[in-house]
């Protein structure tokens, strides 16, 4: 009996390759390749790994390995670009290519579900089964949307887009007609569409069923039960599924015949993985499109700045969408409430009750948004100062009044609020600020006969309730809704024409740089859900009302023309001058323990440490601004370069030394870090 030498690498943080025998029985024994699945002896484990190279024996002393157990049957061997693909993320995000590689399989897979494999293998060339019997017919594209389709099919090699448009502008139906190109000029590729979160993909997945009712088509989102995960999976990695749809984690499928990248919403964080690998899915697309020489359409009404540089260095080509699609649709009118001059009525103003009014006896819908979830922000005692904080993290316990509960948003502790006060025994507890479930009592309140839905983590909860929910607003089942975030963006509501903004100001005081740009962002999200419709004859203008006690401010000023440029590059200014992304470049080191002395001084021995201190600069290790979650204290240290290249490199020297460190104490690097 031979054996051929195979390296291996597993889900471990240890960097390097493990190398085991593949004994060959026979000349029919199947002989592992490079991207195959191996299942491997692991300490006292059993796992699967993956195969990355072949060795002569000349280069190792076989007498020390052990034998490999089996090849994954069923599984094809993954294309070396999508190796390659992981090897660079490992490489960028400082982690172990095992890291990257083996979490992005499915856990059947991973835990050898042989009956589940064999299921999955035979749905293969099970169409979606979610299309219409013919093919939907296609709307008219005007003509900065035959423009944009056209530059995007004319692409020779790796192209960037940036397709700036106004929301409404027709954005989806350009990424539609491109993938149609697509499929129709090559029957065998691939197209690979994301969006920044899971509420978001039935809608896309509905749009792009009914479009291409004859097509394989696959889902990638955490939300997926193990089998369907699997089930798409192998689509993506065999060929077969032809359009990929799904949130960040689908940047990581092994599709192996990519010929177009869509990333829609690019700005928006939800892109980066805040757990684990902590990447940036939009980058990671960026650079996959480069690899494969391929385009890529990163769609957004308010581009990130990063983006937004490139436009302007000529590195990204802007497509830009500066009218609605819907003829006759005109953004809406942007008015700001000064809520510092006037007292609020369950927390909306008189303005803001009036206009409701006025929707209601047209008949058309109106969205109040608010992101915030909970009853009230907190509960306090007005005789003694007590207020319900979380005694697990330095926060503050949300009132859920349905519940009768105080819930930490941060660690999940839950309390039952208390009849008096646990410090002076008052029974006289008040509920301070506002929180969704406290609107919605609020509008029922002032208008008994309409029909409030509200939409947000807690009335979302079960699977299935938010795709029912937005059913319901689309059949016009609902009057007034009230949401957060969730409901912010992407979704199309023809007959809501008017949008309330509550009490967006607490962002204008972040510590977060990016914090400003972020909101933004939302109120030109949010606004943008009203007013898609045709301005019907007669009919009064969409509008967006904000109430804001800083109605001067800057952002708000900028809101009012819609003037993201204009806002844009003054932020660009700001962050250029302090030397911010997209002008430097920052590395984040975070470390908890049980107490905060112990992380700091992990920190400054950490920054003691560092080999190469050129062109670097190290901030003082601080506590975070969230100190404590779960009993755990928590301190940062951020890294700073003008040179990506530089901190890249220091990186590479330092974190050996740092992974080799016995100090009890659990740490996390981020490169490109979201929040500071």
């Amino acid at each position: 009996m031979s054996h051929l030498i195979v390296q291996v690498v597993l889900d471990t943080p240890l960097d390097f390759c493990f190398d085991y025998r593949y004994p060959v029985a026979s000349e029919d024994t199947q002989l592992p390749q490079v991207g195959q699945l191996i299942v491997v002896p692991f300490g006292r484990r059993t796992e699967v790994g993956l195969v990355v190279g072949i060795k002569n024996h000349s280069e190792v002393n076989e007498k020390k390995l052990k034998d490999a157990l089996s090849l994954v049957e069923g599984v094809p061997p993954l294309h070396r670009e999508w190796i390659d693909l992981c090897r660079f993320a490992a490489s960028y995000y400082q982690r172990s290519l095992g890291e990257v590689a083996l979490p992005s399989i499915p856990k059947k897979i991973r835990h050898l579900g042989k009956l589940a494999l064999k299921r999955a293998l035979k749905s293969l060339d099970e169409k979606n089964g979610k299309f219409l019997s013919e093919r939907e017919e296609k709307p008219q594209l005007h003509q900065a949307q035959q423009n944009a389709v056209s530059a995007i099919m004319h692409s020779c090699g790796f192209a960037p887009y940036v397709l700036y448009g106004v929301t409404g502008s027709g954005k989806t139906e350009i990424y539609l007609h491109s993938i149609e190109q697509v499929l129709d000029r090559s029957p065998d590729a691939q197209i690979l569409v994301m969006v920044p979160e899971i509420n978001l993909t039935p809608q896309l997945e509905t749009s792009v069923c009914n479009r291409f009712p004859h097509e394989n088509i696959a889902t990638l989102h955490s939300r997926l039960t193990e089998s369907e995960r699997l089930k798409n999976w192998l689509k993506i990695a065999s060929g077969k599924a032809r359009i990929i749809l799904g949130t960040r984690l689908a940047v990581l499928a092994p599709a192996p015949k990519l010929a177009l990248i869509i990333v829609d919403e690019e700005h928006d964080p939800s892109y980066k993985q805040q757990e684990g690998l902590r990447y940036s899915a939009r980058d990671l697309a960026v650079w996959r499109a480069s690899q494969l020489k391929i385009p890529v359409v990163l769609g957004s009404a308010t581009p990130s700045l990063e983006s937004w540089q490139h436009v302007l260095t000529g590195r990204y080509i802007k497509l830009e969408l500066p009218e609605r699609a819907v003829k006759d649709a005109v953004l809406p009118a942007i008015k700001l409430i000064d809520t510092s001059k006037q007292l609020l009525n369950k927390g909306l103003s008189g303005e803001l009750i009036n206009a409701i009014q006025r929707r209601l006896e047209k008949g058309e819908q109106s969205l109040l948004f608010l992101n915030r979830r909970g009853y009230a922000p907190v509960i306090t005692c007005e005789a003694c100062g007590w207020i319900s904080s979380c005694e697990r993290c330095t926060a503050y316990m949300v009132y859920h009044k349905s519940h009768r509960l105080l819930r930490c948003h941060h660690c999940g502790l839950e309390r039952p609020v208390p009849r008096v006060c646990p410090d002076c025994g008052n029974a006289d507890l008040q509920a301070l600020g506002q929180g969704t479930q406290r609107v919605e009592e609020g509008l029922k309140i002032c208008f008994p006969d309409a029909r409030v839905l509200r939409i947000d983590a807690d009335s979302t909860s079960r699977k299935g309730s938010l795709q029912q929910a937005l059913f319901s607003i689309h059949r016009g089942e609902v009057d007034i809704i009230i949401g957060t975030q969730m409901i912010a963006k992407g979704h199309d509501f023809r007959n809501l024409t008017l949008v309330g903004v509550l009490n967006p100001d607490t962002a204008l005081f972040s510590h977060d740089y990016r914090s400003s740009e972020r909101l933004f962002a939302l109120l030109m999200q949010v606004a943008g859900r009203a007013g898609r419709s045709s301005l019907r004859v007669g009919a009064n203008p969409s509008e967006v009302l904000v109430q804001t006690r800083y109605p001067m401010h800057p952002l708000y000023q900028a809101t009012l023309s819609h003037r993201y440029e204009k806002y844009a590059s003054e932020l660009l200014a700001e962050r250029k001058n302090a030397g911010l992304p997209p002008f430097g470049y920052q590395v984040l080191l975070t470390a908890e323990s049980r107490k905060i002395e112990t992380a700091l001084a992990f920190l400054r021995d950490a920054a003691a440490d560092i080999p190469c201190k050129d062109g670097i600069m190290i901030n003082e290790p601080i506590p975070m601004a969230m100190m404590r979650i779960a009993n755990m204290e928590r301190a940062q240290m951020l890294i700073e370069s003008n040179s990506r290249a530089c901190l890249q490199h220091m990186l590479r020297e330092w974190l050996p030394q740092l992974r080799s460190r016995k100090t009890g104490v659990r740490w996390q690097i981020e490169v490109d870090p979201l929040s500071i």
